[in-house]
């Protein structure tokens, strides 16, 4: 059941219509570890932090069965921080800093005690350092999971097509799907994508839920309806590892299994956006996640009587 998380760990300061924080744990691998971690152990983490990242955070992670071998500390330096505003509808933002510190000297040296990883994630990272875990994995993990966005569409499509080519499953947002394929419709778009190398195609859509395309098969999970959404940050990294730690618990990477783990992350991100930052995710139980998942049937369950 070995699952590994690439990806930042890092400060945010926030603030949306509801609050504000100023300094508070994030990070893509920080996000999906802190959900994967309900559903699988251990957790090979692999990132870069600085000597200000918090050790009172790594010790709650480790407990949660998240190993920290793979994950270099620059003493001398600071963790990656990023601000940003949220507006009124949750679904835009304005980024107001962005400060790579360590993550841009971000080297990965996969330990030997990660290579028997059945199941990576490779988060929101730029192609090359995707490439470079992939390159040093010494056997070929059982399904590769990546997430991208638009910047790298931009300045490094090259180098992300590479990657396509190597992995199972993307994820990206819907209008990241479209700026990558080119086409509006996200049918046509995961069929485009599907050619470019993944044999799943995960097109996050927020508030108005998830799919999952498979060749010509689609799978669509809805987005539970909340009364609050405090905080959107890192849902989609929540849904990732929410969606991992299921398959690596179940080691089954059928297109069956997978319509659960989509429901399973979505639920997971549920709960993310409900505080600030990770804190909500360090708060919930199993008897939690089991409820919310049976909301979610709850609202997808019908029955129609044909007179």
């Amino acid at each position: 059941m070995s699952l590994m998380i690439v990806g930042s760990m890092a400060f945010d300061a926030l603030e949306t219509p509801f609050g504000k924080v100023d300094r508070i744990i994030g990070g893509s691998a920080t996000y999906a570890a802190w959900a994967a971690s309900n559903f699988t152990k251990p957790i090979k983490q692999v990132s870069i932090i600085g000597g200000d990242f918090p050790e009172d955070e790594i010790k709650k992670l480790e407990a949660r069965g998240v190993q920290f071998e793979g994950v270099e500390v620059v003493k001398d330096g600071k963790s990656f921080f990023w601000s940003g505003r949220y507006h009124m509808d949750m679904n835009t933002r304005d980024t107001l800093a962005t400060e790579l510190n360590v993550l841009e000297q971000f080297n990965p040296q996969i330990p030997d005690s990660y290579q028997d990883t059945e199941f990576l994630f490779l988060g929101n990272l730029t192609p090359d350092v995707q490439m470079q875990v992939i390159n040093q994995m010494k056997n070929r993990p059982k399904l590769i999971v990546l997430d991208t966005m638009n910047f790298w569409m931009e300045i490094a499509l090259d180098g992300l097509k590479a990657v396509l080519k190597k992995i199972d499953v993307l994820m990206v947002n819907d209008s990241e799907a479209r700026e990558l394929s080119g086409e509006y419709s996200l049918v046509k778009a995961a069929l485009k994508i599907q050619e470019m190398g993944p044999k799943y195609v995960i097109i996050k859509k927020g508030e108005h839920g998830a799919l999952l395309f498979h060749g010509t098969h689609v799978f669509f999970a809805p987005a539970l309806p909340l009364e609050e959404v405090f905080d959107p940050t890192g849902a989609g990294d929540t849904f990732a590892g929410g969606f991992m730690g299921h398959i690596a618990r179940t080691k089954d990477i059928s297109f069956q299994n997978m319509k659960t783990a989509i429901i399973i992350g979505s639920a997971m991100a549920s709960f993310c956006v409900e505080k600030f930052g990770p804190n909500r995710l360090q708060e919930i139980e199993r008897k939690d996640i089991e409820a919310r998942i049976d909301e979610f049937i709850e609202l997808v369950n019908f029955d129609i009587d044909i007179v």
